[in-house]
C-alpha cells in the first residue's frame, strides 16, 4: 500500500452540464482550463442517454476487457468519483436503467440526457504521477 498526502484545502470546481453535453470531454476541458494538475472528482450525478464503460474480464494478465455501450437509452448517472493526477484524469463510474446497475471505467462518449452535475476538489501539486509498473499498469506515484 502507497499514499499520498495534500496540506492544502484545495478549491472546489462545480460543473453543471446540461443536455447534449459530453461528461468526460467536459470535465478534461476543466482540467486544461483551470490548469488542474491534481484533484480528486469527489461526486457526479445526471442522467445518459449515451453511455461507454470499460471494465475487466477476467483475473489473469494482461487483463481482458470489455466496453459496454449504450446508445439512446435513459441510463441515471449514479455516481462518478476518481482522481486526478498530472492533469489526467482516471475516473469511475455507477450507472443504472429500469433493471440493474452497471460501474466500469468512464471513456468518452457520455451524453448528458437531461442534466449532470460534477464535483472535482483541485488540490496542491505535490508531483503525484502515474507511472507504470512493471506490468505496465499506470499507478500513483511521486
Amino acid at each position: 500500500m502507497k499514499f499520498f498526502t495534500a496540506d492544502s484545502k484545495g478549491k472546489v470546481h462545480i460543473i453543471r452540464l446540461d443536455q447534449g453535453d459530453y461528461l468526460l470531454e467536459s470535465i478534461c476541458q476543466l482540467i486544461k482550463e483551470k490548469d488542474i494538475k491534481q484533484g480528486v472528482v469527489i461526486s457526479g450525478i445526471g442522467t445518459l442517454d449515451r453511455c461507454i464503460m470499460h471494465m475487466v474480464t477476467t483475473t489473469g494478465y494482461p487483463p481482458e476487457e470489455y466496453f459496454a455501450t449504450w446508445e439512446d437509452e435513459p441510463l441515471e448517472l449514479l455516481s462518478i468519483q476518481g482522481v486526478i493526477a498530472d492533469g489526467s484524469p482516471h475516473l469511475h463510474m455507477v450507472v443504472s436503467d429500469s433493471q440493474k446497475a452497471y460501474g466500469g471505467h468512464l471513456e468518452e462518449g457520455c451524453r448528458i440526457l437531461y442534466l449532470g452535475e460534477v464535483v472535482i476538489l483541485e488540490l496542491e501539486d505535490n508531483g503525484m504521477r502515474r507511472t507504470p509498473n512493471e506490468k505496465g499498469i499506470m499507478m500513483l506515484g511521486l
